[in-house]
């Protein structure tokens, strides 16, 4: 082992998933940038010659030879070029420095805590943070990228999270650095996805964004795809999922007209969300296109022999489904993909039609739910998207519904979704619990009780125990009986602490029982 008092850096390269010649040619380029800026070690992330993302492609024969013939082949021109290269934790090659590695997605909603605690364990010796970044696979998480240098507490180096490019960071190992503070999440009780500080919510706004909008940057790449179709509903999910994308377009450098925005009027359909929907569309400047589903529908009505008139789960149904069609071939058409807008809560639920909204190509809000939806959307209005403050705003106020029922004698929104299934405040609350800290549903009620209940009438909004536990019910019942969407949904990033993906996040059978999680209830 050696001891360095110089120079250190840590690479994030971008990464072209099992391409191990395309990774080796890109990790020969950084090492060659640190040697030449005075680097004496450099420190990539695990599995950065094949992917960390691979996927039981790292058993593969062919790839574990030439990823073995890559790395030897890197280490020698490390070697002619002066510089040690640490592509293992157990590369340990200087005294006094500890190497962190980390392929996780997750960690960027945890970064300022995983920040403040890294720089307590690097009191006393050199730690270096590295972690994967661009170029892996966004089917479930989006990897930050992060890149951290310590000195005795301090921070002596770190990268923007998120870049689409490689990059390095250098730490002087004679410098001091910066003091880290101690960093405590504002809990909110009532909303346990929505940060109480103000200036945390903004943050945690912007991480999600960043999270959503890379994972469809890297996905449109992966493809070579420069058009994306959307339906635009006038309601929070869409909105959200069209800001997303014109953010990506944006990133990528693809003109926003190549997002092809369609509005599709149905049988429920109010002047509000139509005039919300064709504003948004105007004022970002996509390429809007409007389809009446109605003849359609009222055909296919004939067809099944349904009367029409019923409103009943066909009624509603082959509306959601002849949008969804609509939606995939348009895609089709123009070479393009689907962008989906179903969000967290409605996963919980099962709110979704099965083979309708609940299918798309690439769901970007999947693991964001409905109360951070508002919250989001409220933030766009107000730092990202200001010239549409006012419709963003509206919409955060309009009744939330799928409106797939005749509005009333005024025009106004009759299916309001809180009504049928219950307030997604307390739904969100009850995800949380259950998902995050596997509470029994008899805790959950208590904890809700004291958080909502009616013995704080000073509280606007509150319930009494009767209603708490009615939809806690409907909660379970819902949970657990409509795991079989969530077992075929699309691909989507994780934003949170909470995903239902049934790729890793949330394993469930689709046809496990309720009946213990009822009678504890109960």
């Amino acid at each position: 082992m050696k001891k360095t008092d110089g120079i250190i850096a840590a690479a994030v390269p971008r990464v072209w998933l099992a391409d191990v010649d395309a990774n080796e040619k890109e990790i020969l380029r950084l090492t060659a940038q640190a040697a030449e800026n005075g680097a004496e070690m450099i420190v990539f992330p695990e599995l950065a010659i094949m992917g960390a993302s691979c996927g039981d492609l790292v058993f593969q024969e062919l790839l574990i030879d030439k990823a073995a013939r890559a790395e030897a082949r890197i280490r020698v021109r490390a070697e002619e070029l002066g510089i040690a290269v640490v592509l293992h934790e157990d590369d340990y090659i200087f005294e006094g420095i500890e190497i962190h590695q980390d392929s996780r997605y997750e960690e960027v909603t945890a970064y300022r805590s995983l920040r403040y605690n890294l720089s307590l364990k690097s009191e006393g010796k050199v730690l270096v943070y590295c972690s994967s970044g661009y170029g892996e696979s966004t089917q479930d998480g989006v990897c930050s990228g992060a890149a951290m240098i310590f000195k005795d507490g301090a921070l002596l180096a770190e990268n923007e999270l998120f870049r689409m490019e490689s990059s390095i960071i250098y730490g002087n190992l004679n410098d001091k650095g910066a003091e880290i503070p101690p960093y405590t999440s504002s809990h909110n009780g009532r909303n346990p996805f929505v940060p109480d500080d103000k200036e945390e919510l903004s943050q945690r706004c912007e991480e999600i964004l960043s999270i959503q909008s890379t994972g469809l940057c890297s996905r449109l790449e992966h493809i070579h795809c420069q058009c994306s179709v959307i339906g635009i509903s006038g309601g929070l999910d869409s909105t959200l999922a069209l800001l997303v994308t014109c953010i990506a377009f944006d990133r990528l450098g693809i003109p926003r007209k190549n997002i092809i925005a369609v509005t599709m009027p149905g049988l429920g359909t109010t002047q509000r969300t139509k005039g919300n929907a064709d504003t948004l569309m105007e004022k970002l400047g996509v390429c809007p296109k409007e389809i009446s589903i109605v003849p359609a529908v009222e055909r296919h009505f004939q067809d099944i022999g349904h009367d029409g008139i019923t409103h009943d789960a066909a009624y509603e149904n082959a509306q959601a489904r002849e949008r969804t069609q609509i939606l995939m071939d348009l895609a089709n058409l123009h070479s393009g993909i689907v962008i989906g807008t179903g969000d967290l809560s409605e996963l919980a639920l099962g709110w979704a039609t099965f083979n309708g909204d609940h299918m798309s190509m690439y769901d970007v809000n999947c693991s964001v739910p409905k109360t951070m939806m508002k919250a989001m959307v409220v933030h766009c209005a107000r730092k990202r998207f200001p010239q549409i403050s006012d419709t963003l705003l509206d919409i955060v106020a309009t009744p939330i519904s799928p409106e797939l029922t005749p509005s009333d004698s005024e025009g106004k929104i009759r299916q309001k979704t809180e009504d049928l299934v219950g307030p997604y405040e307390l739904h969100d609350f009850f995800l949380y619990h259950f998902v995050r800290h596997a509470m029994r549903p008899s805790a959950i009620l208590e904890l809700a009780v004291n958080t909502f209940g009616a013995d704080h009438p000073e509280i606007e909004g509150n319930y009494d125990k009767a209603t708490i536990r009615k939809w806690l019910e409907t909660f379970i019942r819902r949970f657990f009986s409509q795991q079989f969407k969530r077992s075929c949904s699309p691909d989507g990033p994780k934003t949170g602490s909470v995903c239902l993906s049934p790729r890793g996040a949330w394993n469930m059978p689709s046809d496990a029982y309720p009946a213990i999680w009822l009678d504890d209830l109960k």
